[in-house]
């Protein structure tokens, strides 16, 4: 696994999870989390030789503490931005505190897009080392 790498691409949650908090709606949310995917894949294809699905997962698990750390400090700019899901943390029905929801449902986004950013890592290493590998003619 190369964690230095997975520390760098990191950064992106944390970027994300603070402007998520501030300005950007969760209606392009999604979109910009999409380049994020395509561009980590690519780069984690790009600088391991193995374990891209490993190193995929990884990366969302620590994109996953860093977007619950920001949206937890900054959860009531979060929750101006954010109602609808607000409603959601605020309304539960443990009646537990909107950050502790937060976090809960966070680690299991976080697993779920790690098994995605994780195949995408694995596509991305086919189509990166496929290039690397051109037949010679005759």
């Amino acid at each position: 696994m190369n964690l230095n790498l997975l520390i760098k691409l990191s950064l992106f949650g944390l970027v994300m999870g603070i402007a998520t908090a501030f300005f950007i709606p969760s209606n392009i949310e999604g979109i910009l989390w999409l380049i994020i995917f395509i561009v980590c894949a690519y780069l984690i294809a790009k600088n391991c030789s193995q374990m891209y699905l490993t190193n995929g997962f990884c990366l969302s698990l620590l994109n996953c503490v860093w977007i619950i750390a920001a949206h937890a400090v900054f959860y009531h700019y979060y929750e101006k931005g954010h109602a609808q899901e607000a409603a959601i943390y605020n309304g539960n029905p443990y009646k537990i505190a909107p950050q502790l929801a937060m976090a809960i449902m966070g680690i299991f986004t976080g697993i779920v897009s790690g098994l995605v950013q994780g195949i995408f890592a694995f596509i991305a290493s086919k189509i990166v080392k496929s290039k690397h590998h051109v037949n010679p003619v005759g």
